[in-house]
């Protein structure tokens, strides 16, 4: 069972280039198995990773991007794989 960890932020206007860099560099004490990295209009930035264990595992997170670089607090989610069959 893997978990996937969603991390989004939105970059103060004319910065997107900058978080997106500050989030490429940010690497967690443990590596996961698996991450990707992109970006949207409106400079947002979004790193999604997938970890061992579940929902509830307690798994490393990317931090919160200085405040003058975000436009608004990061959003957060946690999702699981769901079984395309069932």
């Amino acid at each position: 069972m893997t978990v996937t960890l969603m991390w989004e932020a939105r970059a103060a206007e004319g910065r997107g280039e900058e978080l997106l860099a500050w989030a490429r560099s940010r690497r967690p004490a443990e590596e996961p198995l698996r991450r990707e990295t992109f970006r949207a209009p409106q400079d947002r930035v979004l790193v999604l990773t997938w970890w061992p264990g579940t929902y509830a595992t307690p798994v490393p997170e990317l931090p919160d991007p200085p405040a003058d670089l975000v436009t608004r607090p990061v959003h957060r989610w946690r999702f699981e794989p769901v079984d395309e069959n069932g």
